[in-house]
């Protein structure tokens, strides 16, 4: 269970300007849910989805994952383990092979042996349709398979939530249709708590709920 409660963020702009960048967010979300964060530019959802993920903790109010505030948390333990997340951009590692781009999260950390690391590794390789890839390096794939290494790397560590970032923005509607349709076949395997934040309507229809957030408050 995630529970966000009076969640306020400002940025100063200058002097005399002050952005609320999020006025008072208070939700629940249950485990293992699907969840769209939508609304139009400058409305907080990427400043949300930074908090979630552990990126931005100059805020007040509090969250609480499995009743313990993020705060409370070891930060690279809690992006490491609790939470993983897929970025519109892929930010995939140029020099490194699929493999080797899935690996990284883990491969600062002992949070599994290196046998259960392989057995993961090949396991969703296998399911993400990247087995003949994985030797081969970013440049080397197309957008749709750049996202599936994208997707394996954030679930690597067998996360508790994964946060999408507009999973779909850089993709053309076929090929962001298919990831749409594995990141909740996914969603159902690994029992995870999937947050999407996006512009789009493909993505955000078969959620369990959303968010509309407005000017930094929740419009729904």
């Amino acid at each position: 269970m995630i529970k966000a409660q009076d969640l306020r963020k400002e940025y100063k702009q200058n002097k005399k300007v002050t952005v609320k960048a999020l006025d008072g967010v208070t939700f629940e979300i249950p485990d293992s849910s699907t969840v769209a964060i939508v609304g139009p530019s400058g409305s907080g959802k990427s400043t949300l989805l930074n908090i979630l993920g552990g990126l931005d903790t100059d805020y007040s109010g509090e969250i609480l994952v499995n009743g313990k505030n993020i705060k409370d948390y070891n930060t690279n333990d809690y992006r490491r383990k609790v939470v993983g997340t897929i970025f519109q951009q892929f930010n995939l590692v140029p020099s490194l092979t699929v493999a080797e781009n899935i690996m990284l999260p883990i491969s600062f950390g002992k949070q599994m042996s290196s046998f259960e690391a392989e057995n993961r590794l090949a396991h969703l390789l296998d399911r993400l349709g990247l087995k003949d890839r994985a030797k081969h390096t970013p440049a080397e794939l197309s957008g749709g398979q750049s996202q599936r290494v994208a997707i394996a790397r954030a679930l690597i560590s067998k996360p508790q939530i994964i946060l999408a970032d507009e999973p779909t923005g850089n993709l053309d509607s076929k090929t962001g249709n298919e990831i749409v349709e594995l990141l909740f076949e996914l969603n159902k395997e690994e029992g995870t708590t999937l947050i999407i934040v996006t512009h789009d309507p493909e993505l955000f229809k078969n959620v369990d709920f959303s968010i509309h957030l407005k000017d930094g408050k929740i419009n729904n």
